[in-house]
């Protein structure tokens, strides 16, 4: 069987020229705004602009473009390599800047594999992220005449592979820590507005998740969870990372910050925790601060999304990793209705 393996991650911009664009594409999606398209667009437009020559000077902090690609390149060799019992090819496919959904349904078609899988670089469910990487996907899929059979991967919070290699990691940088300092461990995702939440997404029902299986298997007791890259007016879910970071500093903590979310390095961790939030520790009075890196192609997360995709294509497309939907009722805007595999 030829197999093909659909990497989706939001992408980034690959040089100053792009910023802008990328920005127009991120807000331009129907999932990030949710207005008609007569006046989304436009507006995209207005906020890429105003956004632009910040968020340049973000990206010119680590070489005037975002990683990201690189890093996901790295991850879909890595898969192949663990699931090479099988003829593999993993695609890659952005949502917000190259390579789009169309060029990479169009390699998958000519590619002509029996089979495709589809897996989000998500860890987490939301229709900001997997759902809208999905969509898009569906429609660039059937423009490029893809015939062999579809099936996705909705989510997999509590992967074995995904929690050990957080947990091996977050091992590694508490080995860092200085001797007699109590430290507190900051899980933090990227934010989401409170009013996506309450529309039934799990997002952060799934972070919750993923957090209480990392504690778990590391035996810490001083944790939070905490929220990140907070844009636009809107009320954000919290408590926010920068907050516990002032909270850690006024109970003489040092912190150990685990990006919970993210599962390769870009804008928002190379810079917003390891710059930004660095230096708002140290004013915050911060004992300490570590951060723990992404999982990036770290081997038991690579094992994991291999075991992963074993299993999907072994047990008739299960939803997740434990088989089916795993959300609670509350949840209406999981990818899965109750009881679908």
């Amino acid at each position: 069987m030829k197999l093909a393996v659909v990497l989706f991650n939001l992408g980034g911009p690959d040089s100053p020229d792009a910023v802008e664009p990328f920005l127009r594409n991120l807000f331009g999606d129907p999932a990030i705004l949710s207005l008609p398209s007569l006046f989304r667009k436009p507006l995209a437009r207005f906020i890429a602009r105003r956004r632009a020559p910040v968020a340049r000077e973000i990206y010119a902090k680590i070489g005037g473009r975002s990683p990201i690609l690189e890093e996901t390149a790295a991850q879909a060799r890595a898969l192949e390599a663990a699931l090479s019992a099988h003829e593999v090819r993993a695609f890659i496919a952005m949502r917000c800047w190259k390579p789009f959904s169309d060029d990479t349904a169009r390699a998958v078609a000519a590619w002509s594999p029996d089979r495709v899988v589809l897996l989000p670089l998500y860890p987490q469910f939301s229709t900001t992220t997997s759902q809208s990487s999905l969509s898009d996907w569906y429609r660039a899929s059937k423009t490029a005449g893809i015939a062999a059979p579809q099936s996705r991967i909705c989510c997999y919070p509590r992967l074995p592979g995904f929690v050990d290699a957080l947990a091996a990691l977050t091992r590694e940088a508490l080995a860092k820590a200085r001797p007699g300092l109590s430290y507190r461990l900051l899980l933090s995702a990227h934010g989401l507005p409170e009013r996506v939440i309450a529309k039934g997404d799990p997002y952060q029902w799934q972070i919750e998740q993923s957090a209480a299986a990392l504690v778990e298997r590391l035996g810490i007791t001083d944790w939070t969870i905490c929220y990140q890259s907070r844009v636009g007016p809107l009320k954000w879910i919290g408590p926010s990372t920068d907050a516990e970071i002032r909270r850690a500093g006024a109970d003489g903590k040092g912190v150990v910050v685990v990006p919970m979310a993210f599962v390769s390095e870009h804008s928002e961790t190379l810079v917003e925790l390891d710059i930004e939030y660095a230096k708002l520790a140290q004013k915050a009075g911060v004992r300490d601060y570590l951060r723990v890196p992404t999982v990036s192609a770290h081997p038991a997360f690579i094992a994991g999304l291999a075991e992963l995709v074993l299993r999907h294509l072994s047990q008739e497309k299960p939803a997740t990793y434990e088989g089916d939907r795993i959300c609670p009722a509350p949840c209406g805007a999981c990818g899965y209705p109750r009881g679908m595999k």
